[in-house]
């Protein structure tokens, strides 16, 4: 990766916090939104790392934690905002909020919060892929609770059976909701789960932008070469609780510092002061530009009109 890409990665992983950061100290007022935010607080490498690995023809299918992956894929901070303040300005016009956000303008297709629900979607739209000739990956980003449920398991089956490109990205942060890896499985290593199915696994260290970034671009080389799918097991830790109304009754409290002395944003940034890439006077530089474009996305948000009542009719089935 050439310098500018790597001060890039650092701006992402900048945006991704900042963002959220700005989004928990919204929500405590309900007069903007209200309710609890489920942010990825550090864990955004692995969401910088693997945007900065993708086209834009390639696919994303995201979960509930699913701001940093969509900014990194390419989606406005602008739009997402509105979207989360329910305003018609919106990706969604503030029909989806803050867990159902679909940009396919960047082809992000799904936020699901249904456990382990956009996995067999991700299969789907990498048959789609196959099947018509298109030269894209899909990549599927889900927690190491939803390795648990059947759908993870069927989905990896006919992924492998039919050989799809598609990357399957665990996202491991040692906690399932508020039970520990241990407590919901008996293999320590998600990744070692391909084995069933004859797939390519890797575990990286999910704070290592860099490294993810590596290991998510070698993987969509396979998948596009016809080798079959990937599950690359992120080893990250939640620093908040499941949500922000979550108190971290369960995580100890040594374990959340010892975690927050990994955060994947001084990580890169000691490697690039060190390598000379970035000064101390470009990180501020970029900290405030970061700065500057979340708080514009606050003010577009404030400022965008809500939707009018008979808009709910729009956009529906049925």
């Amino acid at each position: 990766m050439e310098h500018q890409e790597q001060k890039n990665l650092l701006r992402m992983l900048l945006l991704i916090r900042r963002f959220e950061e700005r989004l928990v100290e919204l929500s405590q007022d309900p007069k903007n939104f209200g309710g609890m935010m489920i942010v990825c607080t550090g864990q955004e490498a692995i969401a910088a790392g693997t945007g900065a690995a993708l086209l834009p023809e390639d696919v994303i299918i995201t979960n509930h934690r699913s701001h940093g992956h969509l900014l990194a894929k390419g989606a406005a901070p602008d739009l997402i905002m509105a979207e989360i303040f329910g305003r018609r300005t919106g990706y969604n016009k503030g029909k989806s909020g803050t867990l159902h956000i679909a940009v396919p303008e960047v082809n992000a297709l799904c936020t699901t919060t249904v456990v382990g629900g956009g996995i067999p979607i991700a299969v789907g739209t990498a048959f789609a892929a196959q099947y018509t000739g298109q030269n894209y990956v899909t990549v599927c980003f889900f927690g190491d609770g939803a390795s648990d449920e059947g759908s993870f398991h069927e989905a990896l089956n006919m992924a492998s059976l039919w050989s799809l490109p598609v990357i399957f990205i665990c996202e491991n942060n040692v906690y399932a909701g508020a039970q520990r890896l241990e407590e919901h499985a008996k293999v320590k290593n998600i990744a070692d789960r391909a084995s069933a199915y004859a797939m390519r696994s890797q575990i990286v260290d999910g704070n290592d932008a860099l490294a993810v970034y590596d290991a998510v671009k070698k993987a969509r080389e396979d998948c596009l070469s016809g080798t079959g799918p990937v599950l690359i097991e992120c080893k990250t830790y939640r620093w908040g609780g499941h949500g922000t109304s979550d108190h971290q009754l369960y995580q100890p409290r040594d374990e959340i510092a010892a975690w927050k002395e990994r955060c994947p944003i001084e990580k890169l940034k000691a490697s690039l002061l060190q390598a000379g890439t970035l000064t101390e006077d470009s990180y501020q530089c970029l900290e405030s530009e970061v700065g500057q474009i979340v708080e514009q996305a606050v003010r577009f948000a404030q400022t965008s009109p809500w939707p009018e009542p008979a808009e709910a009719l729009e956009d529906v089935f049925a």
